[in-house]
């Protein structure tokens, strides 16, 4: 073994603690951001106002799951919440482009391009995470 391993292997811990904590300001980010969009209206649409509100949940559950999950589950942890980020971007572009429960959504919409933004970061982060926290076991 080399005089570098144990530098190396500190290094991909950091890296990979570093990938956890922007993972789950992310996931955390779109939680807030569906919460608000809730408090401001979106709660009274049908089906859209509960799975606003459900999206603001599953959000914080991740965050918290992506920063406990024991490193043999990380990667596990880090997927579902790369498939939160990419069902959650899915929904947006499908309620832009050709409704989703009989409601359309406008890129003028408050919020929508930060939303937009968020979630292909999260998406691309936790993806990340999960391929390197895999790599690593």
């Amino acid at each position: 073994m080399s005089s570098t391993a144990p530098l190396e292997q500190r290094r991909s811990t950091a890296g990979l603690w570093a990938l956890r904590l922007i993972g789950a300001v992310l996931l955390l980010a779109i939680a807030g951001i569906h919460l608000y969009l809730w408090q401001q209206g979106y709660r009274d649409i049908d089906v859209i106002g509960p799975a606003f509100l459900l999206q603001a949940v599953i959000g914080v559950g991740g965050a918290l799951l992506v920063l406990i999950a024991p490193r043999r589950l990380l990667p596990v942890a880090a997927v579902l919440g790369a498939l939160f980020c990419l069902g959650s971007l899915g929904a947006l572009l499908t309620a832009t482009t050709v409704g989703l429960f009989g409601f359309v959504e406008s890129t003028a919409a408050e919020l929508w391009w930060e939303t937009l933004w968020v979630e292909i970061a999260g998406t691309v982060v936790l993806a990340a995470l999960a391929f390197l926290a895999a790599r690593r076991r």
